[in-house]
């Protein structure tokens, strides 16, 4: 009996080249385009997320910056260039730069792994700046004061010649005019590369403040992380009123250093802001987002204090 049907030959799909869009129905690329895998993962774009210093959490880099630098999860205070904290501490367009045209020399004829020189270049075309301190005159909410801010990125913002001579330069325009000192500080301390002339500094910046304080008139400063070393120790503990950002590293020399010297136990986050709040080095510590205010408030107290005087 002959089968009820018959076919001499079946014939296939070639499925090559083709994916399917819906149940039923083929699509075929477009001649050189490349099939992708639905699976495969997708690259983040590089520069736009960074995992937060302290809290670990994945956080949009924008979303940090507009929020003055400080981690929008755990509130973790990055540091700030010289000039996005000048632009937070005064009003705007009445900042006015002092000596700006100071450069720092290499009078030691410094040579090591990089010569002083080099390195000076280095964070020059890095920071656009020529030293590590910016300073000048400028007003918050209407209050003239004299503004110093020291930029870490600066070789670690240390302390040599040059800086040294702006801060004394800056104290006593202040007391030449009478005016309000404030004093951001941050620094890894004295400069290396300038030896002894470094450590000179020390004291001239701190016999400056002396004379300034003399007149009667308010010093205030405000340390941002880290303040170390040879500015800790000479006109960054000076302040008439001395407030820190939360969790600022404050201190001389570094824990281990301390702990070989003095042979003792130290004590958990010893060199904190909140730790020195505790023990009365500090007198406050204040949020970024409060300090804009918070220092109109203070200039505004001592300028009521004169006028009553």
């Amino acid at each position: 009996m002959a089968p009820l049907f018959r076919k001499s030959q079946y014939s296939t799909l070639n499925m090559t080249g083709r994916k399917p869009v819906f149940p039923g129905k083929l699509v075929t690329p477009a001649p050189g385009a490349e099939a992708t895998d639905p699976l495969k993962r997708r690259e983040i774009p590089e520069g736009l997320w960074e995992k937060c210093k302290q809290c670990s959490e994945m956080v949009f880099i924008k979303a940090r910056q507009e929020n003055n630098n400080v981690c929008p999860k755990c509130g973790y205070h990055y540091p700030m260039t010289a000039a996005k904290r000048i632009e937070l501490l005064t009003d705007k367009d009445s900042f006015v730069e002092m000596d700006a045209d100071l450069e720092s020399v290499d009078t030691l004829k410094f040579e090591g792994v990089d010569s002083y020189v080099g390195k000076l270049a280095a964070s020059k075309k890095k920071t656009g700046l020529k030293d590590a301190v910016v300073s000048g005159t400028a007003t918050l909410d209407g209050k003239k004061y004299a503004l110093g801010v020291m930029d870490f990125r600066f070789l670690g913002a240390s302390m040599g010649a040059v800086v040294g001579e702006k801060i004394t330069r800056l104290v006593e325009y202040a007391a030449k005019e009478k005016l309000p000192l404030v004093i951001v500080t941050a620094s890894g301390g004295a400069r290396m590369y300038e030896g002894m002339i470094s450590l000179m500094q020390m004291a001239k910046t701190s016999g400056a403040v002396e004379k300034y304080q003399a007149l009667g008139l308010p010093y205030i400063v405000v340390m941002t992380h880290p303040t170390t070393a040879g500015v800790t120790a000479s006109f960054a503990s000076l302040g008439d009123l001395i407030v820190a950002e939360p969790g600022a590293l404050i201190g001389f020399a570094g824990p281990r250093v301390i702990k070989d010297t003095t042979q003792a136990n130290l004590p958990e986050g010893f060199q904190t802001a909140e730790f020195l709040l505790k023990k009365g080095l500090i007198d406050r510590i204040i949020e970024r987002k409060n300090l804009r205010a918070e220092l109109s408030l203070l200039l505004d107290y001592f300028q009521n204090c004169a006028i009553s005087k």
